[in-house]
């Protein structure tokens, strides 16, 4: 039987459901309300508008190229930091916190400066055609360089913990490189990826001051959905604006829920 909460215990426990309910479900409902808050119609008309399409598409490219290459990067920064002893590895992993340490603006007006059209290299790329700010592939960039420590500073602590004993043994028994990731490293670490994963892709969909800076705020080119966000408020198009922020929540929501479907298939995984 679960023992019965004193007056102090109870007093914690309503205390933190009134901040998550203040600091989290409030805010949703209004943004609910506000998407709808001029009926169905207006809220449609505003969904199937051209620039909120092409922000969703774009939205949904950076993230679908930045999560699976933060996955590979943080996977192998990991495994070489805790598996390797090598010089320099303490000047590798102090690197990988410069993404925390940056201003995202100032990080999207280094790109610029680095590949923009007034800089020798930007010029360059401009008279061989290739154009990286102000596109797509500029959003992608800063987007990688904001995101790029989450998998990998989720997964450093972690290997460490566990150490590479099994590892060792598996490659003493004939193993192979990819048959000791795969059977042996991957079950161990699979939930702490799951939540790295989680956390890179809700950044990349959000991201809004580094994309700000090299985007050039085209509408129908360069758009994401946080970036058309503060466009249509700037506008005074309410409907507009709240449903781009519904949207944006909607998608970090699908993507816990997928989380909590996959741990309850395997509750023993999750232990």
């Amino acid at each position: 039987m679960r023992a019965r909460l004193n007056t102090t215990q109870r007093s914690l426990v309503a205390t933190a459901i009134t901040i998550v309910f203040i600091l989290l479900v409030l805010p949703l409902v209004l943004i609910v309300s506000l998407a709808f808050s001029q009926g169905f119609a207006a809220f449609w008309h505003a969904f199937i508008d051209s620039d909120m399409q092409h922000a969703i598409r774009l939205t949904l490219l950076v993230a679908i190229i930045t999560v699976p290459l933060n996955l590979v990067f943080g996977i192998l920064l990991a495994w070489c930091v805790t598996h390797y002893r090598f010089k320099g590895r303490q000047l590798l992993m102090t690197l990988i916190d410069i993404p925390y340490a940056t201003s995202p603006v100032v990080a999207g007006l280094c790109y610029l400066v680095v590949y923009g059209a007034e800089s020798v290299f930007g010029q360059w790329l401009m008279d061989h055609d290739i154009q990286l700010m102000f596109a797509w592939p500029g959003l992608v960039m800063v987007t990688l360089f904001v995101t790029s420590p989450f998998i990998a500073r989720l997964l450093i602590p972690l290997m460490q913990e566990q150490g590479s004993d099994q590892e060792q043994a598996a490659l003493t028994l004939g193993a192979n490189g990819w048959q000791i990731f795969y059977l042996v490293t991957l079950p161990k670490i699979k939930w702490g990826l799951l939540y790295g994963v989680i956390l890179c892709n809700a950044r990349a969909i959000g991201e809004f001051g580094a994309v700000s800076v090299v985007s050039g705020a085209i509408r129908g080119q360069t758009l994401t959905l946080s970036l058309l966000v503060e466009q249509l408020s700037a506008d005074h198009k309410v409907v507009g604006a709240f449903t781009a922020a519904l949207l944006l929540a909607s998608m970090a929501l699908i993507t816990i829920v997928v989380k909590s479907i996959l741990e309850k298939s395997q509750p023993q995984l999750s232990r």
